[in-house]
């Protein structure tokens, strides 16, 4: 049997479950311990040490099951989650990542970090061995549950209530569950049996050598716990086993019904039932006074009215219910796709994109209205899965930016400072594709503004700023791009201190003429670095030139905005997509070329006789233009020939593009260029349109840059533009 897909997704889940169990205990660090923080730390560890337990993954089930004890008593309020058990727990989720890298790469038999492992679980034990002296007071749930403890004393019930879960490898290991509750019944009278048969699968996808059975048993007997815990001494350490004694506690039916498994959900009535709380008849007779009411609402209210049973029980219980059925509805409504299946998908719309339009070009020149119209129809088709395909890749930039909390708590420790992370805009979406390749290049921004940017406690306070520094990820959409801000509230970048290093290392020469944003542009340049000694941080000047490689390679760009004192933005614009776009349509010759339609904001009536200017007066503004024609040194126009001017805008720039004539819009398949052309400048790729020629796709951002700055514009000498609507 084939287990690698099923190991793939053991590994994909942890990864998922350590993330959330990061992120729950950097919000206990920032906002406070709650429980629903500690229960979604608790479930992280107890789902890991589950799933590795079916795959025989020791190390990991062996250190989990520590974590997963100190944090038991962490949920009964026993220790405290204070500073240094949050750092302790996250250094444990940092092991278990490495603990499932081993296992996605098939070394996990091979301990990756036994001394640190030694330490964490020295850490754990010691945590075990001693309570807290200094555990938090209850809260105000665990303070109502415990005067309702008082004033009701424990629940009225004389039987032992055991609740069984059997590993699914019960049967395999020749056991029996069946066998167990008979030998109960030896020790005592069978008061009810409730047998859970939620996880029991359809037939034609039952194992039958699986164990798929639970069992909430009332019993009436004289017998220790000690004795009632021998019955499954063989079978405890796969099968999940709860023995509630005679009269127990609230507490400790609340902790039951917390305890149920999420895929063997129970209504209340239930629940009690099976607890021996209710008999049938009254959970029938119950149930049909609940009908129209919602599920478990009115019945847990007769039940607390009737002292049958104590509210926490109800909340409990409800609570549970409520959790369940939105974890169930949320699993309804995704579905994991692999990303190859995806790229798949993706580049078949991209020949049908293709094709349609071959197809339509054709019945055009045939001049066959009927034809063209339906084509014209199929068409609208195409373009809504192109778009709905496109959809399929796009994911929350959250993703990305969900590692950095931890990143910013770890560095601002080591380098003694005092910073705090704002995030905004995570669910602006992005390719999958590009979420990938953004990881390293934003690591790199993050830590060079923590190291550089925001100064120490004391030379923020001297300065007369608060001493907790800022720094901001923001995202958003923008012309046809996302942008991408990191921001903080530190020293800026300081020019001159830029140009000496610039020159000391022979960037440039002492008379180089530069603008304070074209010496910012040299922090990018390899092996710069201001930094006054190397740290494990910054210093060996490497980094951010591979920040602007790496952006520059998904057709992105990089800008600086800086102040002295008080602080540095560094705005990342990269493409929606590097797969299908809307494209405009313009051609010089017999050259065609495509502009993304999202940069293009108009299009005018060049008119001739530039007088070598390269700026024109766009209704009072200085607007620089680029002809492709000298560009691409393609042939000259024909004498007397009209030029068409086209408006594109990025980011808070415009330039103009001067063509021959303007051919509409088209559905681009962007497809990379060779080796040979791909350090070619102005271009970011090609298509094939529908004739079969290829066309090149301009690459606006370089082609904006290229542009004459509107300040070098000669009011005597430059043109005017008849503007004309875009169609």
């Amino acid at each position: 049997m084939d287990l690698s897909a099923a190991r793939d997704a053991l590994v994909q889940e942890a990864r998922e479950l350590l993330a959330a169990q990061e992120a729950a205990l950097l919000d206990i660090e920032t906002y406070g311990a709650d429980d629903d923080r500690i229960n979604a730390i608790f479930r992280a560890a107890h789902t890991i040490k589950g799933s590795a337990g079916l795959f025989a993954l020791d190390l990991i089930v062996s250190f989990t099951h520590v974590m997963e004890s100190v944090l038991d008593r962490v949920r009964n309020g026993v220790l405290s989650l204070d500073g240094e058990l949050v750092s302790t727990l996250l250094a444990c989720g940092d092991y278990l990542g490495r603990l499932i890298e081993a296992v996605e790469t098939g070394t996990e038999s091979e301990d990756p970090d036994p001394e640190r492992r030694t330490l964490l679980l020295a850490s754990l034990e010691a945590r075990l061995g001693r309570p807290s002296a200094n555990a938090p007071a209850p809260t105000a749930a665990l303070e109502q549950t415990a005067q309702w403890e008082a004033e009701a004393g424990s629940v009225g019930n004389e039987n032992w209530h055991l609740s069984l879960r059997f590993g699914p490898d019960t049967l395999r290991h020749g056991m029996d569950p069946l066998s167990f509750i008979r030998y109960l019944g030896g020790l005592g009278k069978l008061v009810g049996v409730h047998t859970l048969t939620e996880a029991i699968p359809a037939a034609d996808a039952m194992d039958p050598e699986t164990c798929y059975l639970g069992f909430e048993i009332d019993l009436q007997s004289d017998a220790s716990k000690e004795t009632l815990e021998a019955v499954f001494e063989f079978v405890r350490e796969d099968s999940r086993i709860r023995i509630l004694p005679p009269r127990a506690r609230i507490s400790e039916y609340v902790a039951l019904i917390e305890a149920q498994d999420d895929s063997q959900p129970r209504r209340l009535g239930e629940l009690l039932a099976a607890g021996g709380t209710l008999t049938q008849t009254e959970l029938a007779e119950m149930l049909a006074m609940q009908a129209g009411e919602a599920p478990g609402t009115l019945l847990g209210q007769l039940l607390v009215q009737e002292d049958v049973v104590q509210p926490p029980v109800v909340a409990a219980a409800l609570a549970r219910q409520k959790q369940t059925e939105e974890r169930r509805s949320h699993e309804q409504k995704v579905i994991k796709v692999e990303a190859a299946k995806l790229d798949q998908l993706i580049n078949l719309v991209g020949e049908l994109v293709i094709a349609s339009a071959g197809a339509r070009l054709v019945a055009d020149r045939a001049r066959q209205s009927v034809l063209s119209e339906a084509l014209g129809e199929v068409a609208q088709l195409v373009e809504q899965i192109r778009d709905r395909a496109l959809n399929l890749r796009m994911i929350p930039i959250g993703e990305v930016f969900q590692r950095f909390p931890r990143v910013v708590r770890d560095v601002s420790q080591e380098l003694g400072k005092r910073i705090e992370l704002t995030i905004t805009g995570a669910e602006t979406e992005l390719d999958k594709s590009m979420v990938e390749k953004l990881s390293d290049p934003l690591m790199h921004i993050v830590r060079n503004a923590m190291d550089h940017g925001i100064e120490p406690v004391d030379a923020r306070e001297a300065a007369g700023k608060p001493g907790v520094g800022q720094l901001r990820l923001h995202a958003y959409h923008e012309s046809g791009c996302i942008v991408i801000e990191v921001s903080d509230d530190g020293r800026g970048l300081d020019a001159g201190r830029i140009r000496e290093k610039a020159i000391e290392k022979e960037l440039i020469s002492a008379d180089a003429q530069l603008t304070d944003a074209e010496v910012h542009q040299l922090i990018f340049a390899p092996g710069f670095s201001t930094a006054a000694k190397v740290t494990n941080l910054s210093g060996r000047g490497v980094g951010m030139d591979v920040v602007k490689r790496n952006i520059e390679q998904l057709r992105g760009a990089i800008e600086i905005d800086t102040a002295p004192g008080v602080g540095t933005t560094m705005r990342i614009r990269l493409p929606l997509t590097l797969a299908i776009i809307d494209g405009f349509q313009v051609a010089v010759g017999d050259a065609v070329f495509v502009i993304p339609l999202d940069m293009v904001v108009e299009c005018a009536d060049m008119q001739s006789g530039s007088g070598g200017q390269h700026i024109l007066n766009l209704r009072g503004e200085a607007l620089p233009y680029v002809r492709l024609r000298e560009l691409f040194d393609l042939p000259p126009a024909d004498a007397g020939s009209r030029e068409s001017l086209v408006v594109v805008e990025y980011g808070q720039h415009r330039a103009g593009l001067v063509v021959d004539r303007l051919l509409g819009e088209f559905q681009a398949v962007i497809k990379p260029l060779g080796q040979l052309f791909r350090g070619l400048k102005g271009l970011s790729g090609s298509t094939i349109l529908g004739n079969g020629s290829v066309a090149l796709i301009l690459d606006v951002p370089m082609l904006v840059a290229s542009g004459v700055s509107p300040e070098e514009a000669d009011a005597t000498g430059t043109l005017n533009a008849g503007v004309i609507p875009q169609k």
